[in-house]
């Protein structure tokens, strides 16, 4: 999977009627209970927790593949699910069945509510096409509040491996898809490198940017939402997983720019990079059981971790933090850890990547990498992460590889100074608290 977002630009004033019109010409009345949804189903159940993030993610999957701008998509789906989220949810409530009563944890204090999440989803789209509806007379101001631009390039293969089980994330709206009406940019990236199966790495391409924008400390304290934004997905996808007997974990990194600062967190071995006037800058040390720290953590709490092939986790996992991972909690962190960044207008670009990309291309190398890129492309960024994976798989990678490039200015300036960077400097980061779980 491979794809390119060109910079955003402010859409025209035909644009958004002109989609309005399109839509409710393709739907004209809403969904009786009869036809097909018009899009994927997230699953046969939610909880409550997992409403807002999976029915957002559902209405922004059918808008994003009906062309809508991506302004007007993320406001027309942020208003039809707050809008669903108001009304009483008691008639899509599903009855436990008896082996899920059974088998409840002795620790849970209460059974989860479940929601039949085909309902939900057709209420969903019934609500979106009356938000439409109204919108095709007059569209509110904020759906057309002109975004930062961005060029972003994405490169995604499963590579030699039997499942694709990486996501990313690339949600520039991040403001109007959860109704943030200040005046401070926000956009969000995030790449996901799941192992034991890919649902571990779909719930947090899912939830965690939804559980970040919940969080109060966003506006005061965006790292520390972005830690607790991770721990919360944990938790919410450790009860999906014992309701659903599901074992499988996920790495994560993500970055969030709120006007001029930079803020990351992570958890395991996927990791993020800044390249600054062509020098990369060091931004984080992935989470490995071989890392002292790590490792004094782990045996702490019980655990081991021996060589086999590489180190692992209780001769298991191969990362020491991680979503999920039922079985090896809490050996396997939930605990993400951050840091933050003041940007000066003088950086060149993000790189974001799953091991796949990492384990064989060393961070000093990248910078050479996108310059040669953009030489070759005369400053077109748009295929810069398609050439990187290539890079990755020519030097021997098996794993799956995501890659996204975030450019934070034009890459045609970047050739003119023609640095090409030849290893680290320094980070100059702030780091308000790393996440270190207590053995308790």
């Amino acid at each position: 999977m491979a794809s390119g977002v060109p910079p955003q630009s402010s859409h025209t004033a035909e644009e958004i009627p002109g989609f309005l019109d399109a839509f409710l010409c393709d739907f004209p009345a809403p969904l009786s209970l009869e036809p097909p949804l018009p899009w994927k189903l997230p699953g046969p159940v939610l909880s409550k927790e997992e409403v807002e993030g999976e029915l957002t993610e559902l209405v922004m999957g059918f808008l994003s593949n009906r062309s809508a701008p991506p302004p007007l998509a993320a406001s027309l789906a942020h208003e039809a699910v707050s809008q669903l989220l108001q009304t009483d949810l008691s008639e899509f409530r599903k009855l436990p069945r008896q082996e899920e009563e059974e088998d409840d944890d002795e620790e849970e204090k209460a059974p989860v509510t479940l929601l039949d999440a085909k309902g939900l989803a057709r209420s969903c789209f019934n609500q979106l096409w009356e938000v439409c509806s109204q919108w095709q007379k007059q569209v509110p101001s904020t759906a057309q509040v002109p975004q930062r631009q961005w060029l972003v390039s994405m490169h995604a293969i499963r590579n030699t491996r039997r499942k694709m089980e990486d996501r990313h994330v690339c949600l520039p709206a991040f403001n109007q898809l959860f109704g943030l009406s200040d005046p401070v940019d926000r956009a969000y990236f995030a790449v996901f490198d799941g192992h034991g199966g890919v649902d571990a790495a779909q719930y947090a391409a899912v939830h965690v940017h939804t559980n970040l924008a919940r969080q109060p400390e966003l506006l005061t304290d965006p790292a520390g939402a972005l830690r607790e934004a991770f721990r919360h997905t944990d938790e919410m996808f450790l009860w999906k997983a014992k309701r659903e007997r599901l074992q499988s974990g996920t790495t994560g990194v993500c970055a969030l720019i709120v006007g001029k600062t930079l803020h990351i967190a992570w958890l395991g071995d996927s990791q993020v990079i800044l390249v600054q006037q062509g020098q990369v800058v060091k931004l984080m040390e992935p989470h490995r059981p071989e890392r002292q720290d790590e490792k004094e953590r782990i045996e702490a709490l019980g655990g081991f971790v021996s060589h086999m092939d590489c180190w692992r986790v209780n001769g298991t996992l191969a990362v020491s933090r991680a979503i999920g991972d039922v079985f090896q909690k809490p050996y396997v962190s939930g605990e993400a850890d951050s840091a933050s960044r003041e940007l000066t207008g003088s950086e060149d670009y993000l790189l974001l990547a799953c091991d796949g990309f990492f384990d064989v291309v060393p961070h000093q190398e990248v910078a050479g990498l996108v310059h040669s890129h953009l030489a070759r492309q005369q400053g077109s960024g748009l295929q810069v992460a398609e050439e990187l994976v290539a890079a990755a798989r020519e030097r021997g990678s098996h794993d799956n590889i995501t890659v996204m490039v975030v450019f934070l200015r034009d890459p045609r300036d970047l050739l003119k100074g023609g640095a090409q960077g030849t290893g680290d400097v320094p980070s100059g980061l702030s780091q308000p608290e790393t996440s270190t779980p207590q053995s308790s």
